[in-house]
């Protein structure tokens, strides 16, 4: 059947019209201000008013490029933090072509009801209540129209806000992110491997009772269109108040729910926002210790499956700098992908990877910033690894790094905000402490051919 909305060059047009005139404009204005020795951070907020205005995959973009870090400016990092990810919804008309598209005119009759109003809005789709024939609860993930023609528009467009940033900062040179960046938004576009994905993560943690991840109903789903068992759960910033030994709890959740699927299986879930987990049992304060709670996992759309090497760099790099090795190290970064190392930019990498190995490495109870405060949270080692790369560099960052990084990012934000106290070494060294590099290519093997989704090159 001919896809109707696929790469369409009449859609691909209007939007380059749309973001080219936005990113234009301001790339303009930043120019002309850098060229003239100005700086106040006005810039930065417009380019964040430009982008916000666009909605969809451009500001998706724009709030991974604000996670890596050195990639953009501090000002620029901050305005496009503050970025939210709603896009206008689409409404009851809308949404019912949308429907009727995906599984046909008489698509209400398979279910026993269905919400027109939206649940939440995202960058690249809508949520939607509904309650199967068979009376479990669901969510209906439905996409947003021209989808596919967005992202190329958008993605053709990025490489104007990078060589923005390469003019007057030419430290971390790029090419490698942008291609990253462009083949996990691609992926987020096709539900029907988010799916698969959400069927991988169900094998991985359906053993651990403190994470709960919804199972997918393939007769409700398309390739626009992501049908999930609706899971109830608290948001986790509600959880804030809550006493210690529950944000405690919640917080090991989190990290089980990352590092587990990393170190046994090479995968992980590349988009840490905080809605995209959910706090079960009690609203977050449990009567007792053995009360139910944990997290919701949700969103799948954004999932990086590694090669096993890569996970074995890791454990390499943090055996390397537990133990101070330094050519362990440098091997650590070959394996990931660094090429052409000199010694002055091992050291630079080294700056970087002991901020964020820092938790792993110290064997006490502690929080994830230790004494820092969140808005200082990761800035000093950033600017120290900025001075450096301008005297040393550029680095060229390899592609399976972008989201590991920007992952790990996420995750400390959200442990951040739990602010919880946990033995973070003691918790590494019990997901990855048994490591093998056999072993784990077998089980990863096994879990991505039962799931349908191809090997990582």
């Amino acid at each position: 059947m001919k896809d109707d909305e696929a790469n369409r060059f009449s859609a691909r047009a209007a939007r380059y019209a749309r973001v080219g005139a936005n990113v234009g404009v301001v790339g303009a204005r930043i120019v002309a201000a850098r060229l003239a020795g100005a700086r106040d951070g006005s810039e930065a907020a417009a380019l964040a008013r430009a982008l916000g205005g666009l909605k969809g995959p451009m500001m998706k973009v724009a709030q991974m490029m604000a996670t890596i870090p050195d990639l953009l400016p501090p000002d620029y990092a901050d305005e496009l933090q503050k970025l939210q990810a709603d896009a206008p919804p689409m409404g009851a008309g809308f949404v019912r072509r949308r429907m009727r598209a995906e599984l046909g005119e008489a698509f209400l009759e398979r279910f026993a009801s269905f919400d027109f109003a939206p649940a939440a809005a995202a960058s690249l789709g809508q949520v939607h209540r509904a309650v199967a024939l068979d009376g479990e609860r669901l969510a209906c993930k439905l996409q947003y129209p021209d989808m596919a023609s967005a992202v190329e528009a958008d993605l053709a467009q990025l490489d104007v806000i990078f060589s923005l940033h390469r003019r007057f900062n030419p430290v971390i040179d790029t090419r490698e992110i942008v291609k990253e960046i462009g083949a996990r938004v691609r992926e987020e576009l096709d539900y029907a491997r988010e799916a698969r994905h959400a069927a991988l993560y169900g094998e991985i943690l359906r053993d651990a009772p403190d994470v709960r991840v919804p199972h997918v109903r393939p007769e409700l789903s398309t390739a626009r269109l992501l049908t999930l068992g609706w899971l109830d759960g608290a948001p986790l910033l509600e959880l804030r108040s809550a006493p210690q030994a529950a944000r405690g709890r919640v917080a090991a959740a989190l990290f089980h729910a990352w590092w587990t699927p990393f170190a046994r299986f090479g995968v992980i879930h590349g988009d840490p926002h905080l809605g995209n987990y959910a706090v079960f049992g009690e609203g977050g304060a449990p009567r007792g210790p053995d009360d139910a709670l944990g997290i919701n996992l949700l969103d799948y759309g954004c999932v990086r499956i590694f090669r096993p090497e890569f996970v074995e760099g890791v454990k390499t790099l943090y055996e390397a700098l537990l133990r101070d090795d330094f050519d362990r190290a440098v091997a650590a970064y070959e394996r990931w992908g660094f090429r052409g190392l000199t010694r002055e930019l091992a050291e630079v990498l080294n700056i970087w990877a002991r901020f964020i190995f820092g938790p792993l490495l110290d064997d006490r109870e502690r929080t994830i910033a230790d004494g820092v405060s969140p808005g200082r949270y990761g800035r000093k080692e950033a600017f120290r690894v900025h001075q450096a790369l301008k005297e040393k560099g550029p680095v060229l960052v390899p592609r399976e790094f972008v989201f590991m990084d920007r992952a790990a990012i996420g995750l400390g934000g959200a442990f951040l905000h739990l602010d919880a106290r946990l033995n973070f070494h003691r918790l590494f060294e019990e997901a990855i402490g048994d490591f093998s590099l056999e072993a784990l290519r077998a089980r990863q093997a096994g879990a991505l051919e039962r799931a349908g989704l191809p090997a990582p090159v």
